[in-house]
């Protein structure tokens, strides 16, 4: 029931309440409402119009975001649907909604794109998008001309463009057929094309809100706040470093050891903390362990300050019922022998280190040497899945 509890409330932060959040010219379009035009850019860099789709008898036009664990769970079975049913008629236009500028980087923690014209190609890639996927991004006109409250929101059009059916794909944002109970957009689509009533017209659209541009005011001071967080780093023993290895909590740990006097360390680590911050809305946590010397102390914390990897307030109370007060440490033993038996007995010893720590202690994954932002990332992903998931 806890875990019910933290999706509900991580999808009421995505989502947030959209009929405040939306920009001047926004319109909800009606059942029986005719199809805006359009005309926007798709990931082949050519331009479409509402008028390319004049063959479809019935017409989706589903807003998505790269972003969004919900679209990511829920699209496949909108990919499917198109599958089976294109012969009959039904074709598909997404429409990338979103604005970088409106979204937080905490926002970003269910994929390994952002929501920028560039970032779409590699999503449908590996999406498998079979249909157009078109950029409003820039101007978002034609969202606030459909009404486009979250990605996924469908758009259904009869073969008049007359509207019949808006709001979810289905009433599940896992992935799988499995928590499906009902099936909204496929049970309207198979009506129209059978020249049937639509049984439900209207239906809430479960997903992560628009990222209008006119967030960016508030994504700015989310980056001063982040710049301001606090670093203290404490000296940390074997017996301190089993403890964090042994990961009595139900977040992942991301544990780096590193030192300033370690070019590769220096070199890494910036995407280290751009990674932690993206999956700020997640059970995720980065813990660093210097190997400088004590007397270096200052030296480790300025070299942290400097790159924002300071304490985030979302993660004090769960250190607090740890008797933690901090995720940033220095191990000053003369022999690494005791850190290195105490955190991961496989690494052979050159810096940086990494390890990603599953809650109950198992190491998902290590990497001695330079990883990238990337494919940190990509592992991270791997690991924790780009989807929201059901309770076990």
């Amino acid at each position: 029931m806890k875990r019910i509890a933290r999706l509900v409330t991580l999808v009421a932060l995505l989502a947030g309440p959209a009929s405040a959040q939306n920009p001047p010219g926004f319109k909800e379009l009606a059942i029986g409402d005719s199809a805006p035009d359009f005309r926007l850019v798709g990931i082949d860099d050519q331009f479409m119009e509402l008028g390319d789709f004049k063959d479809a008898k019935v017409l989706a036009v589903a807003f998505t975001s790269n972003h969004c664990p919900t679209s990511n769970g829920a699209f496949p079975r909108l990919i499917k649907m198109y599958r089976e049913m294109k012969g009959r008629g039904f074709d598909v236009v997404a429409i990338n909604p979103n604005h970088p500028d409106g979204l937080r980087p905490d926002e970003l923690g269910y994929s390994k794109y952002g929501d920028s014209f560039e970032e779409m190609k590699g999503h449908a890639r590996d999406q498998g998008f079979p249909f157009p996927y078109l950029y409003d991004g820039d101007t978002q006109a034609t969202a606030m001309a459909y009404g486009c409250l979250a990605t996924p929101h469908i758009f259904l059009f009869d073969e008049n463009r007359k509207l019949r059916y808006k709001g979810r794909i289905d009433d599940s944002r896992f992935p799988g057929d499995g928590h499906v109970t009902a099936a909204d957009l496929r049970n309207a689509v198979a009506a129209l094309l059978d020249g049937k009533p639509v049984p439900v017209e209207v239906t809430r659209p479960i997903g992560c809100s628009t990222k209008w541009r006119t967030k960016k005011e508030q994504v700015l001071k989310d980056d001063e706040k982040w710049a301001s967080l606090p670093v203290a780093i404490e000296a940390i023993d074997a017996a301190g470093v089993a403890k964090l290895r042994a990961n009595a909590t139900n977040k992942y740990r991301l544990v780096n050891v590193w030192s300033t006097s370690c070019a590769p360390c220096v070199e890494e680590f910036p995407g280290l903390v751009k990674v932690a911050r993206r999956m700020g809305l997640r059970p995720f946590e980065m813990i660093t362990i210097s190997t400088d010397a004590p007397e270096d102390k200052a030296k480790a914390e300025a070299f942290l300050r400097k790159f924002h990897a300071g304490l985030p307030a979302h993660l004090k109370a769960g250190l607090e019922k740890e008797g933690r007060t901090t995720n940033s440490y220095l191990f000053g033993g003369a022999s690494l022998d005791p850190l290195i038996e105490a955190l991961d007995p496989e690494w052979d010893g050159p810096q940086p280190h990494t390890v990603f720590i599953k809650p109950g202690g198992g190491i998902a994954f290590r990497h001695s040497g330079i990883i990238s932002e990337k494919e940190l990332l990509g592992k991270v992903l791997e690991v924790m899945t780009p989807y929201f998931q059901p309770a076990e």
